[in-house]
């Protein structure tokens, strides 16, 4: 199968139309009539991803997070992004990234939004079509916020979370946003959560939700988001069986001491 009938898969699945006008979806690497014979699939495509790629004679890494995102004026080996995409370029490795739109559309919010079991779930922050960033739901059951985050560890895999707010407030109605929620905090709170779900919370919005009677869990960014590769290993195991699709090895960016 060539490149550009893998990127159509992958635009079926998230229309690059439905991603956030800052963002950089689609084909960032590569030529479109490359012939993939081995995917890889990462959350980022770091400098350890595109090596594996490389040593696995991989000819397409599939991301979450664009690669190429803000303007790049230079491709020589002075930086590490330079570096990377030389390096893709001479092991002919084609790099596809499917952020917002995977975000907004049929993807990353529904996903973990039904990993916690909410029910009458919405769309939190509408943005194209009825279709939006991250999901509001309520509980199965009520749960106390400490309850609630020993839950999100245990669903996402997750050694830790930080919470902002009282351990032992009740909680029904949950907003759940994967990656950066902080500029949804005023959304969760005006859907009517009493818990946002995110990551990349800074101290001061913290201190902000709880005053304003919110709570929240920090599962960090990379913590709820990795979820975006066995969702994409399935798609693509069930829509080109005739290409070998691996997860990388990837593991959390950052120890807690």
């Amino acid at each position: 199968m060539l490149c550009r009938d893998v990127v159509k898969l992958l635009e079926k699945q998230s229309p690059k139309e439905y991603a956030l006008e800052w963002d950089n979806v689609g084909l960032l690497v590569g030529r479109r009539d490359k012939e993939i014979k081995k995917i890889l699939i990462a959350v980022d495509a770091t400098v350890d991803v595109c090596n594996q790629a490389i040593d696995g004679g991989y000819d397409m890494i599939v991301t979450h997070h664009p690669m190429i995102f803000s303007k790049l004026r230079k491709v020589n080996d002075d930086t590490v992004l330079g570096e990377k995409v030389i390096s893709l370029i001479e092991h002919g490795i084609c790099c596809f990234a499917m952020h917002t739109n995977f975000d907004t559309i049929g993807g990353m919010g529904r996903l973990a939004a039904r990993m916690l079991n909410l029910v009458n779930v919405e769309i939190l922050e509408e943005t194209l079509n009825g279709e939006g960033i991250g999901c509001v739901g309520m509980l199965s059951n009520t749960l106390t916020i400490e309850q609630l985050a020993n839950q999100v560890k245990e669903i996402f895999d997750l050694k830790n979370v930080i919470l902002y707010g009282d351990t032992q407030e009740l909680v029904d109605k949950v907003a759940i946003c994967p990656g950066s929620g902080k500029s949804v905090i005023d959304v969760a709170k005006a859907k009517g959560a009493s818990c946002l779900i995110t990551g990349d919370i800074g101290h001061h919005d913290g201190i902000d939700a709880v005053e304003m009677g919110l709570n929240i869990i920090d599962a960090s960014h990379y913590g709820i988001e990795k979820i975006f590769m066995q969702f994409m290993h399935t798609y693509l195991f069930e829509q080109c069986p005739e290409i070998q699709v691996d997860m990388a090895k990837t593991k959390e960016p950052f120890i807690i001491l």
